[in-house]
């Protein structure tokens, strides 16, 4: 009877919630209640688990609570509990896919908590106050720039112009798909395979009536390239790495399902088209100097300055997609420039896919020494548009699309490569930061 009535005590001490709490309009709300709401609008934002994990911890560290309080974080939920005691607070995220501007917003929130300036208690209003400004995607901007985002595309991995057209034009024609499908909770994991097959489609019976016989790669997966999950799986990559298992492993698994999702597309596009996407034209951005052909009028490739300018419209492409708003567009285009140079000038030197690491550690510290300057771009998300061009998921879908053993080497040891930057860049900060002498 000793031992149960000790079970039944500990029982009681893992269900009570947590002691540590902060006054929040003159009613007491547990501190573990706070930092989960925080780390659910974080998640719907588009952190890793392993981001959220740091910025809860840090913003309860600058709170002056200490490790007392444990974090756990998964992709749909966050736990924080009392470490003494095993009490635990549990928050479930929402699941409403914020905006670039309000990601910054979130990061702006964090910042203020570590920094101390922003208290533990305003958390409520200032998440109410960033998810009040969910709102559907506006029609116009979404399908100009799945457009645009499929046009840039297309001219920086040097496509042919008559395939720059077409992308220009299926890429809206595949923005109209997913504003109207994105409606309905049961279609959204349609999207992707009808998206793909739309594109293959178009794309096939162009090539058939006109008589192009080479078609590139980016002439089919450029119009679908806000789809594929390129940095969902780097990102589950990255979470690997830093130990969540449970959560890469199920985001991994998730950008799989994805990607099998839109090779099928693409095989049911050919297969009604008669469509042949040559593999071996899946060039990494460190590759596409190189890429031209010596064809005329519409078989003919672009001067290869235009891919310069390209690299502009895409991030004007990815910000209208993600609503970013201006300044950070203008910090996007900045930043994917910069990355689209780095990757360029290194790639003939070590490689297409040691370039892409390096220049993804660079990236890292700059958008952090950019976000310590001016706080409204956060690094989250001025890094994001960057890391969309650096990721190989195109080049992986043509892998998986065309079964190609050689094309699927590439990728994969690209996504490594990322990882391995981003953790280098994460780690650099922190190795080169002045540290305040001990007495």
């Amino acid at each position: 009877m000793v031992g149960f009535g000790s079970a039944i005590a500990n029982l009681r001490g893992v269900l009570r919630q947590p002691e540590a709490h902060e006054v929040v309009d003159g009613e007491t709300v547990p501190v573990g209640m706070l930092l989960g709401t925080l780390g659910t609008l974080l998640l719907d934002a588009g952190s890793s688990v392993t981001d959220v994990r740091s910025a809860l911890e840090k913003a309860r560290d600058a709170a002056g609570i200490g490790p007392e309080l444990a974090v756990g974080v998964l992709p749909a939920l966050v736990i924080v509990s009392e470490t003494s005691t095993g009490a635990a607070t549990i928050v479930n995220a929402e699941g409403v896919e914020l905006s670039f501007r309000q990601a910054a917003r979130a990061n702006r929130l964090v910042l203020g908590l570590e920094s101390g300036s922003i208290a533990l208690a305003e958390i409520p209003a200032r998440v109410r106050a960033i998810r009040d400004g969910t709102r559907p995607p506006a029609p116009l901007p979404w399908v100009l720039g799945n457009a645009l985002t499929s046009a840039g595309l297309a001219v920086v991995f040097r496509c042919p112009w008559w395939a720059i057209l077409v992308a220009l034009g299926v890429g809206a024609v595949v923005g109209v798909i997913g504003l109207l499908l994105r409606r309905y909770r049961e279609a959204v994991a349609v999207v992707p395979f009808l998206a793909a097959f739309v594109s293959t489609a178009v794309v096939g019976l162009v090539a058939a009536g006109t008589g192009f016989d080479h078609v590139p790669l980016f002439a089919v997966c450029a119009p679908v390239a806000v789809f594929v999950p390129g940095a969902l799986i780097t990102n589950a990559l990255l979470e690997l790495t830093a130990a969540d298992i449970v959560t890469g492993s199920a985001r991994l698994m998730q950008g799989l399902i994805i990607l099998g999702f839109m090779a099928a597309g693409i095989a049911a596009g050919s297969a009604v088209t008669g469509l042949h996407v040559d593999p071996t034209s899946a060039a990494l951005v460190g590759e596409v100097a190189g890429v031209g052909n010596d064809l005329a009028g519409w078989e003919s490739v672009p001067p290869y300055w235009l891919s310069w300018v390209a690299v502009g419209v895409l991030a004007i492409g990815i910000g209208l997609v993600f609503g970013a708003g201006w300044k950070l567009t203008a910090a996007s285009i900045v930043v994917m420039v910069l990355a689209y140079a780095l990757v360029s000038g290194l790639a003939p030197l070590v490689g297409s896919v040691v370039a892409t690491g390096i220049a993804a550690a660079v990236l890292f510290v700059a958008t952090r020494w950019l976000e310590r300057l001016v706080p409204v771009i956060p690094a989250t998300v001025s890094f994001l548009p960057a890391f969309l061009l650096l990721v190989p998921g195109t080049v992986g879908l043509v892998a998986v699309a065309t079964f190609d053993p050689e094309s699927l080497a590439t990728p994969l040891a690209t996504f490594v490569s990322l990882c391995v930057g981003t953790k280098i860049g994460g780690l650099l900060p922190g190795l080169f930061a002045r540290r305040t002498p001990t007495h």
